[in-house]
C-alpha cells in the first residue's frame, strides 16, 4: 500500500486534503496529516475518518525522518523556506517531493542526488507557480508545433475578492500569505523584456508602473511587474523572445494606494520600531512624518504624499483606521512592515461567507507562416467560502493530482522538477479542467511592434 504523508494543514490544504481523501482513498493509498497545531488535526481527523494524523515539528530532525519515513511521497504545504530540511530528508530516505513553492538554490542543488536516486521532486506545482507554467507551456509547445516563432509572451495572476463580497475601497481582501502581500516586489529591481530591450523597476517606483488589462466578463484590473520575469526564458525555451513580462494583478486603483505605504517607508523587513507594542496605529504613521508642534498627522500626511482630502486614496487611508489613537499595534519589537500587516489584516481578512476570487491571463504573441498572431487565454476562478477559497483549490488540487501521478507512475521522470514538461502537464490540466478550472481562448491581432521597430 503506497502512503502520503502531508505536512501543513494551513489554509491552502483544504482542497488538497478533500481531494487526496477521495482519490487516494479509492486508490488503495493511505493519508497522513502532520502538523503542530493538535486542535486543527483533531478537526480534521472528525471531519475525515480512517486519516492519519500526527503532531510533527520539522525542528525536531528525529521526528522529522521518523515520520517520513513510512511515506512513499511526501507533500510540503510549510512556508517556502523550511522545505529544504524536508528535501534533504526526503533525499536520505529515498521518498518522492511535491511542493508548490519556487525552486530555491539549495533545493536545485539537489538535482543530481535525485537523479541518481530515481526520485521525483516537483516544486511550482500549485496556482502560480504552477498552473501559470502548464497552461503556458500547453499553448507555446502549440504553436511550436504548428511551426510558429515565439515573439511575446505576458503572463498575469491575482488573488482578489469576489464581486459580490468586495465590502472595502481598496476592492482587495487577503486570500493568501498576507506577510508576502506586504513585502511583494523586494529584493531587487522587477526585470523584464520589451521589444528586445531589457527594461528595469525599482521597488519605490514598482507600483506607479502598471498596466491594464481586460478579462471578459470580469472588467478592468491592473498589474504590476513581478521581481524577475526573465528567469523563465531558459525554462520556457523563449531566449529569442522579444517581450517577456510576468505580472500580478489587482483591481484598479490599488497600486497607487499601496504606493503610499511604499513611499511612507511602511513596508519595510528591515528594522525594529522601538515601543511598537504600546503604539497606536496613529502613532505608528505619525513615525514616518515630519515633526511639526502645530500639525496634524492628517495635514502632514496629506501635505507630504500632496493627496487632497477629497482623493478617493485619502478616504482608503481612513478606512483602515490609520488615524484611530485609540487601536494600539501590541506587537513587541515589530518592523513597519509587521506592524502594517497587523493593521491591515483587521480589515482584509475574509469574512466566513466571502468569496475569493484567483484571475489568470496570458498573452501570446508570435509568427506563423509570414503572418503575427496573438492568443489570448483567461482563467477566473471563484471560491464558496473562507475554508474552501479559489486559492486553496488552485493551489491545492494540482499538488494533488501530481502527487498522485507520481505514485502511479505517470510521471515519472526523475530530478528536482517544475511542471513545463507535456508529461506533467497535458493530464493535471486535463484533471483540473474536469474540476472547473479551465482557460478560455480568444484570437486577437497581434499588438507587438512593426519588426523593424528600434526598442526604446
Amino acid at each position: 500500500m503506497k502512503h502520503i504523508l502531508i505536512i501543513g494543514t494551513g489554509k491552502s490544504t483544504s482542497y488538497l486534503i478533500d481531494y487526496l481523501y477521495r482519490e487516494a482513498g479509492e486508490g488503495g493509498i493511505g493519508i497522513t496529516l502532520g502538523d503542530r497545531d493538535k486542535t486543527q488535526l483533531e478537526l480534521l481527523k472528525a471531519q475525515y475518518p480512517g486519516i492519519g494524523t500526527v503532531r510533527l515539528d520539522i525542528s525536531r530532525g528525529d521526528l522529522l525522518e521518523k515520520n517520513i519515513r513510512p511515506a512513499d511521497l511526501v507533500i510540503s504545504m510549510l512556508p517556502a523556506a523550511l522545505h529544504i530540511e524536508i528535501a534533504k530528508t526526503c533525499l536520505v530516505l529515498g521518498k518522492h517531493l511535491v511542493t508548490a513553492s519556487y525552486v530555491s538554490p539549495a533545493m536545485q542543488q539537489l538535482d543530481r542526488e535525485v537523479r541518481d536516486k530515481g526520485l521525483v521532486f516537483m516544486n511550482e506545482i500549485g496556482l502560480d507557480p504552477g498552473i501559470d507554467h502548464m497552461s503556458a507551456m500547453q499553448v507555446i509547445d502549440r504553436i511550436r508545433e504548428q511551426g510558429g516563432r515565439m515573439l511575446l509572451f505576458e503572463s498575469f495572476c491575482g488573488g482578489l475578492v469576489a464581486p459580490e463580497s468586495d465590502t472595502n475601497l481598496w476592492n482587495y481582501k487577503f486570500t493568501w500569505n498576507p506577510r508576502n502581500v506586504v513585502l511583494a516586489g523586494q529584493g531587487g529591481a522587477a526585470k523584464f523584456i520589451q521589444e528586445g530591450a531589457y527594461k528595469y523597476i525599482p521597488y519605490h517606483k514598482l507600483f506607479r508602473r502598471t498596466e491594464f488589462l481586460d478579462v471578459e466578463g470580469y472588467g478592468k484590473f491592473e498589474a504590476y511587474a513581478n521581481r524577475d520575469s526573465l528567469k523563465y526564458r531558459e525554462a520556457y525555451g523563449l531566449q529569442d523572445v522579444l517581450t517577456l513580462y510576468r505580472g500580478t494583478m489587482r483591481k484598479v486603483g490599488f497600486s497607487r494606494a499601496w504606493n503610499i505605504f511604499v513611499q511612507l517607508g511602511m513596508t519595510d523587513d528591515s528594522y525594529v520600531m522601538e515601543g511598537s507594542e504600546n503604539m497606536s496605529f496613529r502613532d505608528f504613521i505619525n513615525a514616518f512624518l515630519p515633526f511639526s508642534p502645530t500639525d496634524s498627522v492628517e495635514l502632514k500626511l496629506r501635505y507630504y504624499l500632496k493627496i487632497d482630502q477629497d482623493d478617493i486614496m485619502w478616504a482608503k487611508l481612513e478606512e483602515l483606521g490609520l488615524f484611530d489613537h485609540r487601536r494600539k499595534v501590541g506587537l513587541k519589537n515589530a518592523s513597519p512592515a509587521r506592524i502594517l500587516q497587523k493593521i491591515l489584516e483587521e480589515s482584509w481578512s475574509l469574512e466566513e461567507h466571502d468569496r475569493d476570487m484567483i484571475v489568470m491571463y496570458h498573452k501570446f504573441g508570435y509568427e506563423l507562416a509570414g503572418e503575427r498572431y496573438q492568443t489570448d487565454a483567461s482563467m477566473v476562478v471563484t471560491g464558496q467560502d473562507r475554508t474552501y477559497t479559489a486559492m486553496a483549490k488552485t493551489v491545492g488540487l494540482p499538488v494533488g493530482m501530481a502527487a498522485l501521478y507520481i505514485l502511479r507512475g505517470k510521471i515519472s521522470a526523475p530530478g528536482v522538477r517544475i511542471p513545463i514538461d507535456k508529461e506533467v502537464y497535458a493530464p493535471i490540466l486535463a484533471a483540473l479542467e474536469a474540476q472547473g478550472i479551465r482557460f478560455t481562448e480568444t484570437e486577437h491581432p497581434y499588438t507587438g511592434y512593426n519588426p523593424n521597430y528600434v526598442a526604446g
